[in-house]
């Protein structure tokens, strides 16, 4: 395995983003936001001048945190948006060596049955975006996130046989903040375990968040310190030949999506480093070696 991570939450510029990366002893990052602009939407001279960073520091960018069919967008608007970002991403990625991208499949209409999600115009939109993605050379991964795949693992394994070449990142915290609308209500806490376990055979990337599930809503935690079942599974993973990333993405000091949790710099930095260390503590004590 490897380890990876959100870096746009140590910093918002990249030179923070490459210290924290270099301060861990890492590689690479899973780029997001660079200035607050996620990459598919910096201008040219703004990406170009992150590449030669990143090349000059030797930091490779290992997945690209996309906000494509993410839980800001509607799937009863224009697809125009998705198609847009999909083909200014493809050839930065292809500039960076960047070979997998977090996608989403649209938030869920909260006040609709399972029954009632407009799967078909989902599945449909994201088979036309693996298709552009798998023909670049480029691996797009699911995040079970704030959209119709982050229901539960049922409606996962439903987008699955419908998109074909669509693969998944597990994030292990994400469950601890989402109610299982699977079951009847009133609505139980996803279990991270239970959610994993049945889609891990399509799992070829893992983000690490954990939580503890408070009054409707998740309060994070450290890695392993919640209810995200960070060490079983990366046990699991471990057992089963597992040898990608392990990207970590805090939400302790900001979080990309809500403007109402941020930190001073000085803060954010050090912790962003901290859950990098413990991160690999929890892998040395589970015995998993890291590249």
């Amino acid at each position: 395995m490897y380890l990876t991570g959100f870096a746009d939450e140590a910093a918002v510029s990249l030179a923070g983003q490459i210290r924290a990366t270099k301060e861990l002893g890492w590689r690479c990052i899973e780029s997001r936001n660079i200035d607050g602009v996620n990459i598919h939407n910096l201008t040219d001279a703004a990406f170009e001048q992150a590449v030669e960073q990143l090349h000059g520091a030797g930091i490779t960018v290992n997945c690209f945190g996309s906000a494509i069919a993410n839980w800001a967008k509607d799937v009863r608007k224009p697809f125009d948006t998705d198609l847009a970002e999909t083909r200014r991403a493809i050839p930065r990625m292809q500039r960076l060596g960047t070979k997998l991208i977090r996608i989403m499949s649209y938030p869920p209409f909260h006040d609709r049955p399972l029954n009632d999600q407009m799967e078909e115009v989902r599945f449909e939109r994201l088979r036309v975006l693996t298709r552009l993605f798998l023909d670049a050379g480029i691996q797009p991964v699911h995040e079970n996130c704030m959209n119709y795949g982050g229901l539960g693992w049922q409606p996962t394994l439903r987008m699955l046989d419908a998109v074909p070449g669509l693969k998944l990142v597990f994030d292990t915290g994400n469950p601890v903040q989402t109610f299982d609308r699977t079951q009847p209500a009133p609505y139980p806490v996803q279990s991270a375990w239970e959610f994993y376990r049945q889609v891990r055979e399509h799992v070829v990337y893992i983000h690490i968040k954990d939580g503890i599930h408070v009054d409707g809503r998740a309060r994070w935690t450290f890695c392993g310190e919640g209810q995200g079942d960070v060490r079983r599974i990366c046990a699991d993973l471990h057992a089963r030949g597992y040898t990608g990333g392990i990207s970590i993405e805090p939400h302790l000091a900001v979080v990309a999506h809500d403007a109402g949790v941020q930190s001073p710099d000085e803060i954010r930095y050090a912790n962003y480093v901290e859950y990098g260390r413990r991160m690999r503590a929890i892998l040395d004590e589970l015995g998993i070696p890291v590249e």
